[in-house]
């Protein structure tokens, strides 16, 4: 994929300000879209957008669902411009900090608002609403059928997993299904018009990114949760057993200084999947890149070879090296969509196969200068030596910010980064930017707690921890013109 030099930045959708305690696709957006307009930025980056749950910690990479939109990012004042809810709804929520989610009391307030709507909708809608109502359902049915019944049915059964449900349903036994349609035709419908709302307000919010010549950059995460729509609906697809359980999950082998990672999602039966010209992943590509412009593919290296643990074993040590899908995926995928608008993600991995598939397709990979040995005169991470294929970042989602990654260095590591920045370290984070930004790297990108200069209190994910994640937000005053004015005349001097 070539690429025009260009640069950006990653904020999460629900890390944007907005008055219903999390970030949405209403003002907030169309404010963050105006500051990286004067910023003089094309690019901006965010974590997947599908729904979120408590059981995963609201993590956007433990969605139930690959194609579905995420209900607490519904901007609920549009739905009261529509008619759908009355101004009163919009009280609220208590108990919720502007720079941070409070996932236990947004969830419910944004739920009990949806319901409202819907409502509201069944019993007033026009006919033309109506209309546009039945011809989403239609254009989307392949993935919206599916979705709805499985979002009525984990509420039928108080949450619990679809792997814990009836055996007749967990099979999908086809006059289980029909009737379970017909049982749960109201909460199908609902979650239907959920997921209409949504695909109508991000429209208008890619619509609003081009008209300032904004491009979106999504996040392809290679793995699925169990407890997904996706898995449910699909399960030949993933190595399960007769009651739809794994009989291998993913993770990631020991390294030097760690034990490995089980990360538990099922993994893919590739065998399969290449029988059916993978058409589950070129429909699940083609959602994806319906709604954004370039994709950002997590954990690439599994489609090299990935890493395989027995469902029984805790230690991931226990699992072996399988080969990926390679070349024979992503040309079946270009056969179908036409392009591969992809950067991937291919850190801790750098092995020469995998090495060699990312630049066979001509992949941007990443680089990040946390991962720097400083001292070295010579390091891949260091933004002096990144080559024009490459995504340059000053942090990333999983990371530290610039300001707190530069204050848990050692000393000699941070002589070495002053040497190399010709700087004293008094604005780390914007040292960072200036040198990610004066690359080779086709493509620069920062977050907004970096061009914030803030430290660890503005981090929004730690891999490994299940508390405290992905809730910080930036407030609106924070989105300040100098801010994005000093961004963009950097931007101009490194011809971005």
């Amino acid at each position: 994929m070539q690429q025009q030099r260009r640069s950006g930045v990653f904020l999460h959708l629900t890390s944007l300000p907005g008055p219903h305690g999390v970030g949405d696709l209403g003002a907030g957006a169309r404010a963050f879209l105006d500051f990286l307009d004067r910023a003089d930025q094309s690019l901006w980056q965010f974590c997947p957008v599908g729904p979120t749950s408590a059981a995963y910690g609201h993590s956007p990479y433990g969605s139930s669902s690959a194609f579905a939109g995420n209900p607490l990012l519904v901007d609920l004042t549009a739905l009261a411009d529509r008619g759908y809810l009355d101004a009163s709804d919009l009280d609220g929520p208590e108990d919720t900090d502007a720079a941070s989610v409070n996932y236990e009391v947004v969830a419910p307030y944004k739920r009990d608002r949806l319901r409202a709507a819907y409502e509201t909708f069944a019993a007033e809608a026009s006919e033309s609403e109506r209309a546009e109502f039945a011809a989403f359902r239609e254009r989307e049915s392949a993935w919206l059928d599916d979705y709805a019944l499985y979002a009525a049915l984990k509420d039928a059964h108080g949450d619990a997993a679809w792997t814990d449900w009836p055996a007749d349903l967990v099979r999908r036994d086809a006059d289980a299904l029909s009737a379970a349609r017909e049982t749960h035709a109201e909460a199908v419908e609902y979650h239907a018009f959920v997921q209409w709302v949504f695909d109508a307000q991000w429209r208008e919010l890619r619509a609003a990114a081009a008209e300032r010549g904004i491009e979106l950059v999504g996040d392809l995460p290679i793995y699925v949760a169990l407890d997904s729509a996706d898995v449910w609906a699909t399960q030949d697809a993933f190595e399960l057993d007769e009651d739809g359980r794994p009989t291998a999950v993913a993770g990631v082998p020991p390294n030097p200084g760690d034990d490995g990672q089980r990360w538990g999602n099922p993994v893919y039966d590739w065998d399969r999947l290449r029988e059916t010209d993978y058409e589950w992943w070129r429909a699940r590509l083609s959602r994806l890149l319906d709604l954004v412009d370039v994709a950002r593919i997590d954990h690439f290296k599994a489609f090299d070879e990935y890493w395989a643990i027995p469902a029984e074993a805790d230690d991931p040590a226990a699992g072996e090296w399988r080969p990926g899908p390679a070349d024979d995926f992503f040309e079946a995928v270009r056969e179908h969509l036409g392009g591969l608008p992809f950067v991937v993600e291919d850190l801790g991995f750098l092995d020469e196969s995998m090495v060699a598939l990312r630049d066979r397709f001509e992949f941007p990979g990443m680089r990040v200068p946390h991962y720097a040995d400083w001292c070295a005169e010579t390091d891949r991470y260091k933004p002096a030596t990144y080559p024009r294929q490459a995504v340059g970042y000053t942090s990333t989602h999983d990371t530290d910010t610039a300001v707190g990654w530069y204050e848990s260095l050692s000393d000699e590591q941070r002589d070495c980064l002053h040497y190399a920045l010709a700087t004293d370290g008094e604005r780390i984070a914007w040292d960072l930017i200036e040198a990610v930004w004066d690359s080779e790297a086709a493509l620069a990108l920062t977050t907004v707690p970096d061009l914030l200069e803030l430290g660890s209190e503005a981090r929004f994910n730690v891999p490994g921890t299940a508390e405290g994640n992905w809730r910080w937000r930036v407030t609106a005053d924070r989105l300040d013109p100098a801010v994005a004015d000093e961004l963009a005349g950097v931007t101009a001097a490194t011809l971005r």
